[in-house]
């Protein structure tokens, strides 16, 4: 096993304007993916992702907003301590990436990091298995998502 790259792609059937405001707004992320999501949706933004209740012992993630191209491309850092920027090393990076494929858009998942986080063998081996199932979960849920809008183009 590799352990230093996820890919998925998944079709979802709207358009990438859709689904480019669906991953990458806050109000919509959190309806799909974390319980909570806080920051802009720009360039250099910071903000923070929260899983479960933040009051009785969620987990908040640091989130870093790296590039908004609208309907293509959407990508950020997570995982990064908050007290420090996000950078290589720091923190793991996802990107959106989004193209018309027939009346709906493809949309390929990567997420990228894992080995420059420094982790010893078995602690790496368990985050990218624990991030494999997590984007298996989530991304199926995004598309479900999307079509509970009833938003096509």
């Amino acid at each position: 096993m590799e352990l230093g790259t996820i890919e998925r792609e998944i079709f979802i059937d709207a358009s990438p304007e859709v689904v480019f405001e669906v991953v990458s707004s806050p109000d919509h992320l959190k309806e799909w993916w974390p319980d909570d999501a806080s920051y802009e949706p720009a360039p250099g933004s910071t903000g923070e992702i929260v899983f479960g209740d933040r009051d009785t012992g969620g987990t908040v993630v640091a989130f870093t907003v790296l590039e908004v191209r609208p309907p293509s491309t959407f990508s950020f850092r997570w995982t990064h301590p908050a007290d420090q920027p996000a950078a290589v090393g720091n923190s793991l990076l996802v990107t959106f990436e989004l193209a018309p494929s027939g009346a709906g858009t493809l949309l390929k998942m990567t997420e990228t990091g894992f080995r420059e986080l420094g982790w010893e063998a078995a602690v790496l081996e368990h985050q990218y298995k624990d991030h494999v199932s997590g984007w298996d979960f989530y991304l199926p849920r995004l598309e479900r998502y999307v079509a509970a809008l009833g938003v096509r183009r």
